[in-house]
């Protein structure tokens, strides 16, 4: 009896075991995956143990059906810009993550990116710039991010893109997540209505949120780009509060229900997802802190393009390559969010996006150096000489964000 026990628990173990491996099998293979090449000459490893992660959101309308483009507000355009990009940070140790948006207004130089499916490619040329939410368009996720290697000098492990329904199965399922208007909000474009106060939403109405820009402030990018950090440091609350990364059902249900909307880079397996998740966990708040690059208007169209900004941004840089001790937590220091500090930017179309420019640039063949003088700034500092947030910042305390002359 004792020994058919023993094969019973065996066997009943064996089959859970793989029943939880053909569920998270399932949910990884819903996955879209896409090979990442030619990416030149690439920046040096500073730290085996940290993790640098490309993240950034398509406006692409694919996989939305009409009754979708309604409810989100997004139409049918055809394009595939990168609204949203982040450089995500893992430090060593797992204790410290920090969020750096990049404007996707930002010009860069051309580099040589190949076709592929989708797409034409491009040929280098170090004297004339793009935007930098154009390379999607022109090479795929492997464009995108070799031109983010070469002038940062971070090394890249891997890229997630995530599509506009997967925004709102993330907020959904967290429970929802806090916003503050300071007036009362009706944006047609992106459909978002808001009466003044602080809002408990859905992910509907935070997809709206996320990509209302035309009719508040200065209708700046950077002003979005704040607004967009102080609803995330709600969300990274209510993930946490939620318990998500520590219940495993909870997660694979999440994982499963945003899965089709996401896609990866092909190197990253399965094992490399399960280990990100697990370095989420156990982080508090204040451990989490968003930053924007250092940024300035660009000569040949000041009012609606951006440059990084030098030193400032090479600092950012070089502390976020460089990063190779465990951070201590970093204290939140309030954000200057006054209209002076804030570029006034305009909607540009993807046509626009090829301006030149007769200043020097990197060239399109090697990576920037990032820094002369690497230890000059740390990671734990960047939101005190950088303006950032951590995710303990209040949804109340973004008011400077909504601050010009298109608001009441």
């Amino acid at each position: 009896m004792l020994r058919w026990s023993a094969v019973a628990i065996v066997v009943l173990v064996c089959g859970a075991l793989l029943t939880a491996y053909v569920k998270y099998r399932a949910v990884y293979d819903s996955i879209h995956r896409v090979p990442v090449t030619d990416l030149g000459k690439r920046p040096p490893v500073y730290s085996t143990s940290a993790l640098n992660l490309l993240v950034f959101g398509s406006d692409s309308r694919a996989g939305l059906d009409h009754h979708q483009q309604v409810l989100l507000h997004t139409g049918s355009d055809a394009g595939n810009n990168t609204d949203t990009i982040m450089v995500v940070h893992i430090s060593p140790g797992r204790h410290l993550v920090t969020v750096m948006s990049i404007p996707r207004d930002t010009m860069v130089p051309y580099y040589e990116c190949a076709s592929g499916p989708g797409y034409p490619g491009q040929q280098a040329d170090p004297t004339s710039y793009e935007r930098i939410n154009a390379l999607l368009a022109a090479g795929g996720p492997s464009c995108l991010w070799k031109t983010i290697e070469q002038p940062t000098g971070i090394h890249i492990d891997h890229f997630v893109e995530i599509g506009m329904a997967g925004f709102v199965t993330v907020v959904n399922d967290v429970g929802g997540v806090s916003v503050c208007a300071p007036f009362k909000v009706d944006d047609p474009v992106s459909g978002l209505v808001l009466p003044a106060g602080e809002h408990h939403i859905n992910g509907v109405t935070a997809l709206a949120f996320w990509r209302t820009r035309e009719d508040i402030g200065y209708g700046s990018d950077l002003q979005r780009i704040q607004r967009d950090q102080f609803m995330s440091a709600q969300v990274v609350k209510g993930v946490m509060a939620s318990g998500l990364l520590g219940d495993p059902v909870k997660l694979l249900s999440v994982l499963s229900a945003i899965a089709p909307s996401l896609t990866t880079d092909s190197g990253m397996s399965m094992t490399d997802l399960l280990h990100i998740g697990e370095s989420m966990h156990g982080l508090s708040s204040k451990d989490v802190q968003f930053v924007t690059t250092p940024n300035q208007p660009f000569p040949d169209d000041p009012a609606a393009t951006v440059e990084f900004a030098q030193p400032q941004a090479d600092a950012m840089f070089a502390a976020i390559a460089h990063d190779v001790t465990i951070p201590k937590a970093a204290k939140v220091p309030v954000r200057d969010a006054s209209p002076a500090k804030v570029t006034a930017t305009a909607r540009p179309s993807a046509a626009s996006s090829d301006a030149a420019s007769p200043s020097a640039s990197p060239s399109p063949t090697s990576p920037n150096p990032a820094s002369p003088n690497p230890g000059a700034t740390s990671v734990g500092s960047l939101v005190a000489t950088s303006g950032g947030i951590n995710a303990a910042a209040s949804c109340g305390s973004d008011a400077g964000a909504f601050a010009g002359p298109l608001s009441p």
